[in-house]
């Protein structure tokens, strides 16, 4: 080969070499660039935390902001040593689905999910287990169909574990009676979709069987179906609406006190959070407790725990209970609903015609001391 004809080939090499090594240089800097908000300052990478929320609603809404102060009770702070991505389906079930399938692809390090649809929805996508899975705001975990076992807390998926939030049903039909002692007829309205709202029913059945009351149904398949089942409910002679963990009526609630209201009847609920929109009493868990157990677990994870020495359990145990009563609701009644004195020394929340009044030694506060006393 002559020289010229050797230098040029050279050159050429060389040049293809230069731009090949350009090329990776920049790809390197582009996906450094994009990865930058998943490092700390030391390049240590950052774990990516999804939180996926079925629906807006205050028990959802507070269960939410207990898993984050959980978790920054350990030091998980958002944008210090995790990311957290929050994402919503807005009570769509199609949405969670399609959300669940982007989270499970394997970009996020947990995921956390609250109620019992998003559950599932990670749950059946993930079932090569891509990516790690902790629930919380789930009543019953086991009746989910996701590969748990009530009789084995150990035993489930490798990859996701959990805790159950059971509301006590009979304890609300128990005060629903002392308020009004001739109570006969207590309706509801629920999803036969939704499992969690089938665990609740099937519950309140019999807890109203063995109370000698007749619990009167009417199924509502989507929100725009509540209504139509709230009146014919209140056409049956239901003297009051209880209201379970049903999401599609959970959405669909001020819609619910709205009617009852101008019907003169009351509405009644194991899902306390929000006690001035119109519900007589909400006697239940404080969901902003149980979902900061969650957190809690979360942490756990995140830290490394073995998930398969952890079992899943109900919170209800150390989270106390928590009751708010509305007695501006008793105004209009058609019956003689009344809240005897002991309800109201009982209540964490009353509110009155001088507005909402909140005991001085927060159930909130005694709990998170005892569980960091532990």
């Amino acid at each position: 080969m002559r020289p010229t004809a050797y230098r040029s080939t050279m050159l050429y090499a060389i040049k293809r070499l230069a731009l090949g090594i350009l090329l990776i240089t920049l790809a390197s800097a582009i996906l450094l660039f994009a990865d930058r908000g998943h490092r700390t300052a030391s390049g240590r990478k950052v774990p990516r935390v999804a939180i996926l929320q079925h629906a807006n609603n205050v028990v959802l809404d507070e269960g939410i902001r207990g898993v984050i102060d959980g978790l920054a009770a350990r030091g998980f702070r958002d944008g210090d040593r995790i990311t957290i991505d929050r994402l919503n389906a807005q009570g769509d079930m199609p949405t969670g689905i399609a959300i669940a399938r982007q989270v499970t692809s394997g970009d996020y390090d947990l995921v956390i999910t609250s109620s019992t649809p998003s559950m599932q929805a990670v749950a059946n996508n993930n079932r090569d287990g891509k990516v790690r899975h902790v629930f919380t705001l789930v009543a019953d975990p086991f009746a989910s169909g996701v590969g748990l076992d009530r009789a084995d807390p150990l035993k489930h998926p490798p990859h996701m574990v959990g805790q159950g939030s059971f509301p006590p049903v009979d304890k609300a039909f128990q005060i629903a009676r002392r308020m009004l002692p001739g109570l006969q007829r207590v309706g509801v309205a629920w999803n036969p979709a939704e499992t969690n709202s089938l665990v609740f029913v099937e519950k309140a059945r019999e807890v109203t069987a063995a109370m000698n009351l007749t619990l009167v149904e009417a199924n509502a398949d989507n929100t725009s179906a509540v209504t139509d089942a709230i009146n014919s409910l209140i056409g049956r002679d239901a003297q009051a609406i209880w209201i379970g963990g049903d999401s599609t009526v959970i959405a669909g609630v001020n819609s619910v006190i709205a009617i009852c209201r101008r019907m003169g009847v009351p509405v009644f609920t194991i899902l306390p959070g929000a006690p001035e929109r119109g519900t007589l009493f909400d006697a239940g868990p404080d969901f902003y407790l149980v979902g900061r157990e969650g957190g809690v677990v979360a942490a756990d994870v995140l830290e490394g725990a073995d998930m398969t020495r952890i079992p899943v359990r109900d919170v209800l145990d150390v989270v106390p209970p928590y009751l708010s009563v509305n007695t501006t609701v008793l105004q209009g009644l058609k019956a003689p609903w009344r809240v005897p004195d002991d309800v109201l020394r009982e209540a964490n929340v009353v509110v009155d015609e001088t507005g909402v009044r909140r005991k001085a030694a927060d159930a909130r506060t005694t709990s998170q001391g005892a569980r960091q006393g532990r």
